[in-house]
């Protein structure tokens, strides 16, 4: 598989030696609580993988990072997952520091992160029917020289490996209207605390537990706001920069699972040519899919047409994940099926974008809204 193994180059370049120290470990391992698979992709490096020269990082491109998610989650998906969105928070803050927004210190936040390899759990994206995606779930209260935030996230990946948690949050001010900002806190602040949440043993490797703050203060100087003020369902182009990163890494992430299946099927022999040629071009369709994302970013495309082509694609490539995966089970037959627990736990895993927001039901009529020259508005 051309593909897969060119991304493995990719993963190689940037991570060198990861993929050999995951190869190396069971599956079931991997993606248990507690596996090692975090901290060697800190020693490896990873969480300067998409940061910029500038600040520190390895300054992986949308299109690189691509690939190295996707070959990482051939082999740990629960780290994949885990890690696009320590990946996801990281973009934000570096499309904050280059806007007009820009509070000056996000660059040493930026440098910090990428010299220190501290790993950054997301509050952000939130999968609850009815909400926006990026709908605050912190409330904010003011108090001298900052704020202090109660709230929760859940499930929260990286809950018990996190070094710093990033989330949204709508600011109290004088007129009344709130304001949307973006909040760091440090994971040993008084009033942060972590509770079991994710019951499934699949993708449990990603510490998706509840992230709790109680009566948490935040230093005004940790608060980086956002524009426009007011309605959070309207986004601005920091949050749509950071939904597009998120879109691609996380289908990468599926991309790569079901691409961890198809190789069973391509290196054991399974099925006629034919067979193998109809799933791998399901499999490639949703890769081409994404690398056009990829390269749209990566030139520049981040406004709001930028976004709905980009879920345009995230839906495409998940319908196409579904067939090459369904395929692919059935290719490699029930022997495979019970005589090892990996198949069936990689095609479990292999369900989960559906899972991630925003759905395909809240999208359609937003995205038509779109095409006949509204805003797009996600709900």
């Amino acid at each position: 598989m051309r593909s897969l193994e060119a991304a493995r180059e990719t993963c190689e370049s940037f991570l060198p030696g990861l993929l050999d120290l995951l190869s190396g470990t069971p599956l079931e391992e991997l993606e248990a609580p507690k596996n090692p698979a975090l901290d060697h992709f800190r020693t490896a490096g990873g969480p300067g993988l998409v940061i910029p020269k500038t600040y520190g990082g390895a300054g992986a491109d949308p299109l690189q990072a691509l690939a190295v998610v996707r070959a990482l989650a051939s082999r740990a998906p629960s780290l994949a997952i885990a890690t696009t969105m320590h990946h996801f928070s990281v973009a934000t803050l570096f499309t904050l520091a280059g806007s007009i927004q820009s509070s000056g210190m996000e660059w040493a936040l930026l440098e910090g992160i990428a010299e220190q390899r501290l790993l950054v759990a997301s509050g952000f994206a939130e999968g609850r029917p009815g909400r926006g995606i990026l709908s605050p779930m912190m409330s904010a209260s003011k108090a001298d020289g900052g704020f202090v935030i109660n709230g929760s996230k859940k499930p929260c990946s990286l809950s018990h490996s996190m070094d710093l948690l990033t989330a949204s949050v709508a600011l109290p001010t004088d007129s009344g209207e709130p304001r949307m900002a973006v909040l760091l806190i440090p994971r040993e602040t008084e009033g942060v605390s972590v509770h079991p949440f994710w019951g499934s043993r699949t993708l449990a490797g990603a510490e998706s537990d509840e992230v709790r703050l109680t009566d948490v203060f935040v230093d005004e100087q940790l608060l980086m706001r956002t524009e426009p003020e007011g309605d959070a369902g309207n986004l601005d182009d920091l949050q749509t920069v950071g939904l597009i990163w998120f879109e691609l890494l996380i289908s990468a992430c599926y991309l790569g699972i079901v691409s961890g299946l198809v190789e069973r099927v391509v290196d054991g022999g399974r099925g006629s040519d034919s067979d193998r040629a109809r799933v791998l071009t399901r499999l490639e369709t949703a890769a081409l899919l994404l690398e056009g994302t990829a390269r749209m970013i990566r030139d520049g495309e981040t406004g709001n047409a930028a976004l709905a082509r980009t879920l345009v694609a995230r839906y495409a490539a998940q319908d196409a994940l579904g067939d090459a995966l369904n395929q692919a089970v059935e290719l490699l037959g029930g022997t495979a099926f019970m005589s090892s627990s990996d198949v069936a736990y990689l095609a479990g895993a292999a369900h989960g974008l559906s899972f991630h927001p925003p759905s395909r039901s809240s999208f359609t009529g937003p995205y038509l809204d779109h095409v006949a020259g509204h805003p797009l508005r996600l709900t």
